[in-house]
């Protein structure tokens, strides 16, 4: 009973001190969520557009990897395309593709690809912040008057903008 306790101890207190990078955490919740799709950590997903290339990442997403039975070789990857036109590329393009999956991973992780034609998920817009020209206070007008180069006037009047406004 004793031993039970103290096992479950040391896996309660995972507590880190000091400055982690963000991976080591990450990889804590990522790797539940995407182990059940064959993904072992999520790196296949995260890393898709530098294994495959951004023009082609742009059309495509990886959904699951599927291993036979009782093997983590030679598995099938399921990909989804965004359209047939697309897909006909992608599948004169799966031994390239094929060749850098399995580069990236070190070993025949995947031996074929399986395609699948849907619309893909779109990434989220950024916020385009938009910036009012201000003048700057009188106190920094008068500083910057005694500066005798425009371009470090002007860089020197958005640096007082932005720290009067934050």
């Amino acid at each position: 009973m004793a031993d039970s306790t103290a096992q479950a101890k040391k896996h309660e207190d995972r507590r880190t001190y000091g400055m982690v990078s963000v991976a080591v955490p990450m990889e804590r919740v990522t790797r539940p969520v995407f182990g059940k799709h064959g993904f072992a950590g999520g790196a296949l997903v995260v890393d898709w557009p530098a294994i495959v290339g951004s023009v082609v990442a742009s059309h495509t997403l990886p959904i699951r990897v599927k291993f036979p039975p009782k093997d983590r070789a030679e598995g099938s990857l399921v990909v989804k395309v965004d359209s047939g036109a697309y897909a006909l590329e992608v599948q004169h393009l799966e031994p390239l593709i094929l060749e850098r999956i399995n580069g990236y991973f070190g070993w025949k992780a995947v031996a074929r690809l399986k395609l699948v034609q849907g619309p893909l998920p779109t990434p989220p817009k950024k916020a385009v912040k938009t910036v009012v020209a201000a003048q700057p206070s009188p106190g920094l007008a008068a500083k910057l008057d005694a500066v005798e180069d425009p371009d470090l006037r002007e860089a020197l009047a958005r640096l007082g903008r932005r720290l009067t406004n934050s």
